[in-house]
């Protein structure tokens, strides 16, 4: 163990943040595993609190063996991912698990281990990798639209379009991911605009068409339609998670109740993943919840740091597109249970329960890491004075 830690390289901060959010995860997983025992029957509280372990762990080997990999070689690798991502989509789709009452299939399981895997993570991390590859290695070119459209955004759509009927929120998080990493990329505002058109005619196209040939669709759109409607009514209706996050927020004050001490926990069946953050504001009150969000900008600033300081535009694209999603969707998850925003679905990265979801943010900060532990190597395929995308963001803010 010692000669593993004497070889971690890359950012410290980054990996003293990891470290603190995974020891805190076990408090908000403790008071959730009394819902799951006592509510919902599954297991024992010591079962659950192993099985996260189990998971932390794993999490960390894989992001130990990911930011020993040169970063240059994520650039290949995600264009012989991505149709196999695709691939797995489209089986989830069809073969796929549903958890949680979910009316759509988000999961698949593994074979011979009984594991469930959310597709969706693993091809939103290949994405990312691949647009960051796309633009890197044009550079010094002029962008053609017809050539990005077949080349970046036909294949991108595909893989969203699949996301998209399991989990709207995820899939709306990508797209967007995706077009601000292309616009610090290089893209043309022109074309960003075609695209927003193009996008907005196909969900159009999606919906109305889902909706005719197919009842799960059908289901999903109304309730996404909810959702919005809900979010918005001053006398909303099926809002029973979100009313009783609310209340344990509500109800933490400065210092919260105590560790274990959270009563809603026992009211919200998404205890341990969407609505984590309110059971944590409610047993460490605004203190607790005013420390995570810390933790999580520490984290963005300290990926701002790494991707400033990359050598070459392939570096700099990669950590924005792997690492500041992860800030994304933690914004996403406490916004949702603070009833700033309509619920999503989202997870709060490394806090909230989950294998894909832990494991795929342990790859992105591998990724990460990898930059920053290999920032005086040269890219095979750059030249090491490329132009940092963010010193144009902040000229052309200037």
């Amino acid at each position: 163990m010692m000669s593993i830690l004497q070889n971690i390289k890359g950012d410290k901060g980054i990996w003293g943040v990891f470290t603190i959010l995974a020891v805190v995860s076990f408090l908000p997983m403790y008071s959730a595993s009394s819902f799951l025992v006592n509510v919902q029957g599954k297991g024992s509280t010591s079962g659950i609190l192993i099985k996260h372990a189990l998971i932390l762990i794993l999490g960390f080997v894989v992001l130990y063996v990911v930011h020993k990999i040169p970063y240059r070689y994520f650039s290949g690798g995600s264009t012989l991912m991505l149709p196999v991502v695709f691939i797995l989509l489209l089986y989830t789709l069809s073969q796929g698990t549903t958890i949680g009452g979910a009316t759509a299939s988000r999961w698949i399981t593994i074979p011979f281990v009984g594991v469930s895997f959310q597709t969706s993570a693993l091809a939103g991390l290949v994405v990312m990798v691949y647009v960051a590859r796309y633009f890197s290695r044009r550079k010094d070119e002029e962008i053609d639209f017809k050539d990005s459209f077949w080349k970046l955004w036909a294949p991108i759509g595909l893989i969203i379009l699949t996301i998209l009927p399991a989990n709207f929120s995820t899939s709306a998080l990508l797209f967007f991911s995706v077009l601000i990493l292309s616009v610090l990329g290089g893209y043309p505002l022109k074309y960003v605009a075609n695209i927003l058109g193009i996008s907005f005619i196909a969900l159009i196209l999606f919906i109305f068409v889902g909706r005719a040939v197919s009842s799960g669709v059908r289901v999903k759109t109304e309730t996404w339609k909810n959702r919005l409607l809900n979010f918005n009514d001053t006398n909303p209706k099926d809002t029973y998670q979100v009313e009783k996050a609310k209340m344990a927020i509500a109800t933490g004050g400065i210092f919260g109740l105590g560790g274990g001490k959270s009563k809603m926990k026992n009211f919200l069946p998404q205890s341990s993943s969407d609505f984590i953050y309110a059971i944590i504001v409610e047993e460490y009150g605004l203190v607790g919840g005013i420390g995570i969000i810390f933790l999580y900008s520490w984290l963005l600033f300290r990926f701002y740091v790494v991707a400033k300081n990359a050598n070459t535009v392939f570096a700099t694209l990669l950590v924005i597109g792997v690492g500041f999603p992860i800030i994304f969707q933690a914004i996403i998850n406490m916004a949702v249970a603070s009833n700033i925003m309509p619920v999503t679905g989202q997870t709060l990265p490394l806090l909230s329960s989950g294998g894909s979801s832990i494991w795929m943010t342990c790859i992105a900060i591998g990724i990460v890491l990898s930059v920053s532990a290999t920032k005086s190597e040269v890219d095979v395929n750059l030249e090491l004075n490329d132009e940092n995308p963010l010193d144009v963001l902040y000229e052309a803010v200037d």
